[in-house]
């Protein structure tokens, strides 16, 4: 098992495959592999390659369904392209598909989290009967194999594992019931921790999934590759991505930050995933500050609930408790988006007062950001540079955004 801080090289990993990840699970068996769209660091190439070639040789069939959650649908060949299939041997045997959230018809119910069951699991701050609804494709397989990569995540505490399956291939019910119940905690209180009563939700739905489940967790470097991979149940290989992400994700900083440049890299394209850019550096910006998501690139709130956004707006939690009659027919899922870019605050005599201001530097329009209730800067008057080696004096530069967390270190009394 690697340990270091350095990424495998690409042998090591194929030899790996080799040697952790037993040909007899898999032997005469109909496998679908769930991975991540392109919205998730993970060299998938040399990933799915080295599972291809372990079990191609004894699976009867391998296909691939992409954990689309709610994201937009991918083309098969960017599927293929990000999978690497033009350099795999015995890819034109394999199936590829996307998730699709929005088909009834494509989904089933596969059981029920009772009112009793979400109380419990949520410390009574939910309690309803939730519909456990997953893509229909799973009853074509005798396995299903996650493979995706572990970071600190906003709403589960830690991504990956079960979450292949939920929100990943999952109904709209339940995605909006853990999501809103991962903004009601909030996002500094969930994100960068292993067990969270969101993650409970998540395994708990996971167990009435009546195919086997397998999974090939793995923990991705600063340079992109792979610094280790675990195999077995999606329980037990995500618990120990999860231990080894807390170890490398997590950027520890010794004060708060009055002003926060937070740069989206390119796969970010939507502020739907480029939010990601304000959930990992919230816990570090002072009460009063500012942070900055900067990403010139980015011209769409979300591709696929856009008008939705547009018409609620961004807004700290307390603003859609203290009247959910108003928010009703809005998605949940929409209103957790919402909280988690706006971050934390609270309703004083009726008025919203967020703990900081969020600024978008991209390519949407001063009139749209102001009209979602966001700031908003020219992304052609900022210098990144200028942002430099700044943290004595309370500015932080996070020049590749979305994916370490960074938290303050805790203060001994």
């Amino acid at each position: 098992m690697n340990r270091s801080s350095q990424s495998m090289d690409p042998s090591s990993v194929v030899d790996w495959f080799g040697s952790q990840v037993p040909v007899d699970d898999f032997a005469g068996r109909r496998v679908l592999v769930i991975v991540p769209d392109t919205t998730r660091t993970a060299p998938l190439p040399l990933l799915f390659g080295g599972v291809h070639r372990r079990i191609a040789p004894v699976a009867e069939s391998i296909d691939v369904i992409v954990a689309l959650g709610t994201h937009p649908a991918m083309s098969e060949s960017a599927i293929g392209e990000m999978l690497g299939l033009a350099a795999l041997e015995g890819a034109e045997a394999i199936g590829l598909y996307n998730h699709e959230w929005d088909r009834p018809d494509r989904l089933k119910r596969i059981g029920t989290l009772t009112a009793e069951d979400t109380a419990a699991l949520s410390g009574g701050l939910l309690s309803e009967d939730v519909a456990v609804e997953i893509n229909s494709r799973i009853d074509d397989y005798d396995v299903l194999l996650v493979l995706g990569p572990v970071f600190p995540h906003e709403v589960v505490g830690f991504s990956g594992g079960n979450k292949y399956f939920f929100p990943g291939i999952a109904g709209a019910e339940i995605l909006n019931f853990f999501h809103w119940l991962g903004a009601l905690i909030t996002n500094s209180q969930i994100i960068g921790r292993k067990q969270t009563p969101v993650r409970e939700v998540v395994d708990r739905a996971a167990a009435m999934i009546g195919v086997e489940r397998r999974c090939v967790s793995f923990v991705v470097g600063e340079d992109g590759g792979v610094l280790d991979l675990f195999y077995g149940t999606p329980e037990s290989a995500w618990s120990n991505a999860a231990d080894l992400s807390n170890r490398t994700h997590i950027r520890w900083k010794s004060h708060p930050f009055h002003t926060v440049l937070s740069c989206a890299p390119p796969m970010y394209d939507e502020l739907w995933v480029a939010g990601k850019c304000m959930y990992k550096l919230e816990p570090v910006v002072a009460d009063g500050g500012e942070l900055i998501i900067y990403a010139p690139h980015l011209s769409e709130i979300s591709v696929t609930h856009g008008e939705l956004i547009k018409q609620v707006g961004y807004h700290v939690r307390d603003y859609f408790t203290s009247d959910p009659e108003r928010f009703a027919d809005i998605p949940r899922g929409v209103l957790a988006h919402s909280t988690h870019v706006r971050g934390g605050g609270r309703m004083v005599d009726g008025v919203e007062v967020p703990r900081i201001t969020v600024t978008l530097a991209t390519a949407l329009s001063e009139e749209t950001c102001r009209s979602v209730n966001l700031g908003w800067r020219d992304p052609a008057t900022i210098d990144i540079e200028s942002f430099a080696d700044r943290e004595d004096e309370g500015v932080l530069l996070v020049r590749r955004a979305g994916e370490h967390l960074h938290r303050l270190e805790e203060k001994l009394p």
